[in-house]
């Protein structure tokens, strides 16, 4: 299973619809799942607003799965489950550009090694450079090292 082809071929059809890939995910269970999941590009209008639509994950899921078909990207007879979805409200942070996008944000972080004691926070994004994700916790802006962060998402709020 090449991820890095299925990933291409994903971001082909999301850029031929004004969209972007935000991330791949294959799994192996009681079913074969390839889940692709499409954003929609920020912009200085509407700063780290997602607004996928079932319209939008439809038009992907079919022009993807052609592509899948006929370029036989998605290896064995077994047939598989196609998903195509939003990253959702509690998205991954996976990058570090999705740190300087979702700034002024809630995020969960959980950390590979202890920050002042803590392996994991909670509080507002602050930005993102030169390696480092800057979070406000309680009145403290704590600077994060980005390759210490082991898993992040955001967090909804209502």
């Amino acid at each position: 299973m090449d991820l890095g082809k299925i990933r291409e071929a994903a971001e082909r059809v999301a850029r031929s619809l004004g969209l972007e890939v935000f991330d791949v995910e294959w799994k192996v269970g009681k079913q074969r799942l390839l889940r692709v999941y499409i954003d929609r590009p920020s912009d200085s209008e509407h700063p780290g607003f997602s607004g996928i639509t079932h319209e939008d994950c439809e038009r992907v899921s079919e022009q993807l799965s052609v592509i899948l078909d006929v370029e036989e990207l998605v290896p064995g007879r077994a047939s598989y489950v196609l998903e195509v979805s939003s990253p959702g409200l509690d998205r991954k942070l996976i990058k570090p550009a999705d740190y300087e996008r979702f700034t002024g944000r809630l995020a969960k972080i959980w950390l590979s090694e202890p920050l002042e004691h803590q392996s994991f926070m909670e509080g507002r994004l602050a930005g993102y450079a030169d390696g480092i994700v800057k979070v406000s916790v309680k009145d403290r802006e704590l600077a994060v090292p980005y390759a210490a962060i082991r898993k992040a998402n955001l967090v909804v709020e209502l």
